[in-house]
């Protein structure tokens, strides 16, 4: 599975560890920036993995911002995009069990670090249900 991961400045430090961990799921992982904690508009970053996912050269996006809302919402105006933002696992597995969330997002100053290893990956062990949740999506 490609993953295609992302975030601005104040996701930065969270995303270079998230290289790792998804390396040890086994993920091909395609880092789309930023690369610095140098100030950076969140938009530009979302919108390059949105766009990934949506024309399938990837099969789910990883997004870290501050509150991970606003590349949620960025990602989100990319047709054929669902992006969720999760801060606890439940949060993550009821995304893509029940909504088919295809772009997870994080917030870096949200969501206490140790959590964030475990979100992710209860993010990737999770797959849709369908059935009843088919017709929502």
């Amino acid at each position: 599975m490609k993953i295609a991961l992302a975030s601005d400045h104040a996701g930065f430090s969270e995303k270079e560890k998230l290289k790792v961990l998804l390396n040890e799921l086994g993920l091909e992982v395609a880092d789309l920036g930023t690369i610095s904690e140098a100030s950076v508009d969140y938009p530009d970053y979302a919108r390059k993995v949105a766009e990934e996912v949506a024309e399938q050269r990837v099969d789910q996006g990883v997004l870290v911002c501050g509150s991970g809302t606003g590349m949620a919402i960025t990602a989100n105006k990319v047709p054929g995009v669902r992006a969720a933002v999760a801060w606890s696992e439940e949060t993550a597995r009821l995304a893509r069990q029940h909504n088919d969330a295809n772009v997870l997002a994080i917030g870096a100053r949200t969501t206490p670090p140790d959590e964030i290893p475990k979100i992710v990956r209860a993010w990737f062990s999770t797959n849709f249900e369908g059935g009843r949740h088919a017709d929502r999506v």
